[in-house]
């Protein structure tokens, strides 16, 4: 830490530090990004980008989900629309409630 630092209020430290956590998840989601590019056909990716910007928590999961079934060398070739389709419909799957009738 030099001395210009140690002069600055507390505000600008807590705004440099907010512009570089806002720089890094930058950075992070682009190299994201670019391994979903690696991963998908363009109508995939094309799909997942229409998915982050309707939900991102969804695309998360997504993202993570691919990326480790990558690690795990579980993905042969590129994923296409299809595929991602399927895994969108694993990840958001809800169990089918059961209704009973108990008769008197």
């Amino acid at each position: 830490m030099d001395y210009e630092e140690d002069q600055q209020d507390p505000e600008q430290k807590k705004l440099r530090k907010a512009i570089m956590q806002q720089y890094k998840a930058a950075q992070i989601e682009q190299q994201k990004k670019e391994v979903m590019q690696r991963l998908l056909a363009p109508n995939a990716y094309e799909r997942l980008m229409n998915i982050r910007a309707a939900n991102r928590e969804l695309y998360s999961q997504l993202v993570n989900l691919i990326i480790s079934l990558a690690q795990g060398n579980r993905i042969n070739g590129k994923i296409t629309e299809e595929q991602l389709i399927m895994i969108l419909q694993k990840v958001t799957a809800r169990p089918e409630s059961k209704i009973e009738f108990k008769h008197k």
